[in-house]
């Protein structure tokens, strides 16, 4: 009876493991239930990097119109021709939807006629939820202090490796971005990001350590859970194009 016992709790303890392990809902489907929801169809874009049917497009090669000023007002980057450059001292700029988890796709490159060295020479950044920094530069042949390069969770995470194109040439960024839980002023889950540069995965699902900052730690301080992206002026003509966000919460 006891040998019987013991083996049934260590059966029970096994289920309660796995069970554990699983997604909520996950484990009341048996192995190829042919009963288990489908999961829903998406048309991806026709080329790679192009947004698929479910996408929040963000910018249509035209205009500004999902942007806005991040101190208020109209965007006053430039658009056209199928993207948009920074003006600089015009400020940052922000969408004027809001989100929190998402898969964010956007394009970039840096002026092709190269200025300056280090942080000074192709300088901008995508801040998911107006907060956490993917660092813009260029970092082809241009050394700077590795959580400040491209790709960088700014002051934070080098990326893994460089994956920088020449300057002129246009770059993208593939990003998956889980933002923090709170509950109330206490953080119960820190922010993840996955970001892949140019196809070339540079940041794997690396735990954010709190809101961008320049010299100092990170921290987290509480927020809601949906914010603006933005995209910051930092007095270089970056441009960008192509982007859209697929939201996941």
């Amino acid at each position: 009876m006891y040998v019987k016992l013991k083996v049934k709790c260590a059966v029970s303890a096994i289920v309660i493991f796995l069970a554990g392990c699983l997604q909520p809902g996950e484990y009341r489907w048996a192995v190829h239930d042919i009963n288990r929801p489908r999961p829903p169809v998406v048309t991806p874009g026709e080329q790679l990097g192009q947004a698929p049917s479910d996408a929040v497009v963000l910018f249509d090669g035209v205009d500004l119109d999902e942007w806005e000023s991040a101190g208020g007002g109209p965007a006053r980057w430039k658009a056209g021709r199928g993207y948009f450059e920074v003006v600089p001292e015009t400020g940052d700029i922000q969408t004027t939807r809001v989100f929190g988890d998402c898969q964010l796709h956007i394009e970039w490159a840096t002026p092709a006629e190269v200025k300056g060295n280090g942080q000074d020479r192709g300088n901008s950044g995508v801040f998911l939820m107006g907060i956490y920094e993917v660092q813009v530069l260029d970092s082809y042949d241009n050394d700077t202090y590795p959580d400040g390069q491209a790709g960088a969770v700014y002051g934070q995470k080098p990326p893994m490796v460089n994956a920088c194109r020449p300057p002129g040439l246009w770059q993208s960024y593939d990003i998956i971005f889980r933002r923090p839980i709170f509950d109330g002023d206490k953080l119960v889950r820190p922010a993840t990001i996955t970001v892949l540069q140019n196809g070339v995965l540079i940041q794997d699902h690396w735990t954010i350590q709190g809101a961008t900052a320049h010299s100092e730690r990170a921290g987290y301080e509480a927020h809601p859970d949906k914010l603006p992206l933005k995209l910051q002026d930092h007095g270089n003509p970056v441009r960008y194009r192509n982007i859209w966000i697929r939201p996941l919460d």
